[in-house]
């Protein structure tokens, strides 16, 4: 299995007050240690406009930055939004990104699930996943052909005759790409894309396998010329992860922090699947033990190993995507990192860490 942390640059007002300009180097310096560490990916997700939530306007511009600053883990985007993006310049970023990380990086995309930022914009929220459907052919097109003549509803793009798709990728026919996807329709259009699947940290266990197994069937229909795709079949899973040297501590020192996280979650700010499954959970009588069963993995090492083993034998979870909100402090965070870097990514990738068979 591979390990990689979802960054959202979540601002924490307490130790880093507004403006919040702080953020950034707190999480540039947890993405360095990731690194150092052994983790496969460092994650980083677009948001705007908020200081309840990430600050980070355009991954493309701080994934060239962490290039130069990191030296083996792979540098993935977590999401791009694609119904805010040009396709044309999704296309373009990734090839010189994953230049410039030396063919490190990994293209996740969504259709978002945030009103504000879309009215900020001015683009239709209700209508994004048929933008993004647009949107990706044409991305596909120019990431294999180079060349494009295309005229749709949301999208106008022409690249032909002596002008073709610069810079090239190293890594061919493009960098891998995820699509974050719980529902069906987002389960199936990443399935018969031959992309990668990203699922939620909201999602009760349960859930997730049935999800995997909508995606999985859905890839029997992925056309030959997308089944090169380096993500293609890999299903990867976000989780709220803290990790201490007991059930109990982790607890102690977590649950406040992940309590106060899902409060924001389950406001009314999150729309979608994320706010559908979001409300739900913070809308039942659930605490924090509750929440720990079948949707956090917090605990001890061997607590988690055993949540981890779960998701891979029930789910096939190819990959877990650490996440957790700002409120624990950076020694906190960072020693809950190691923790897991050093406790539980090891089990996973000994010769004897293997997936059971029904």
């Amino acid at each position: 299995m591979e390990f990689g942390i979802l960054f959202t640059s979540h601002p924490n007002a307490v130790a880093e007050p507004y403006p919040h300009r702080d953020v950034h180097a707190r999480v540039t310096r947890q993405i360095v240690r990731a690194d150092e560490l052994g983790y496969d990916y460092a994650w980083v997700a677009e948001h705007h406009f908020s200081n309840e939530y990430g600050i980070m306007p355009d991954v493309f511009v701080y994934a060239g930055y962490l290039a130069a600053l990191t030296k083996r883990i792979k540098i993935g985007t977590a999401v791009v939004t694609l119904p805010l993006a040009n396709p044309l310049r999704v296309a373009e970023n990734s090839a010189f990104v994953d230049i410039l990380t030396g063919g490190r990086f990994v293209l996740g995309l969504g259709s978002g699930y945030r009103k504000y930022e879309f009215d900020a914009f001015g683009v239709d929220f209700e209508h994004r996943r048929d933008i993004q459907e647009e949107a990706l052919p044409v991305l596909m097109e120019l990431l294999h052909n180079k060349r494009i003549d295309h005229k749709g509803k949301y999208f106008s793009a022409k690249v032909d005759g002596a002008y073709e798709l610069f810079p090239h990728p190293i890594q061919q026919p493009h960098p891998p790409i995820f699509l974050a996807a719980s529902t069906e329709r987002s389960l199936g259009v990443a399935g018969r894309y031959g992309f990668g699947t990203m699922m939620s940290s909201w999602t009760p266990f349960p859930e997730l396998a049935r999800q995997a197994k909508v995606y999985r069937d859905a890839l029997t229909e992925t056309p030959p010329q997308w089944r090169q795709n380096g993500a293609r079949g890999h299903v990867d899973v976000a989780r709220w992860v803290y990790v201490a040297e007991t059930d109990a501590k982790a607890k102690r020192e977590s649950e406040e922090g992940i309590m106060k996280n899902l409060a924001h979650f389950s406001s009314g700010h999150t729309s979608g699947y994320l706010g559908t499954v979001s409300k739900d959970v913070g809308a039942s009588p659930r605490d924090y033990d509750a929440l720990n069963k079948d949707i956090l993995l917090h605990g001890s090492p061997a607590s988690i190993v055993e949540k981890i083993e779960t998701l891979r034998d029930t789910a096939g979870v190819d990959s877990v995507m650490l996440h957790y909100p700002p409120y624990y402090g950076q020694d906190k965070a960072l020693a809950s990192l190691e923790l897991f870097a050093t406790e539980v990514i090891p089990k996973f990738k000994s010769p004897g860490a293997k997936r059971k068979t029904a």
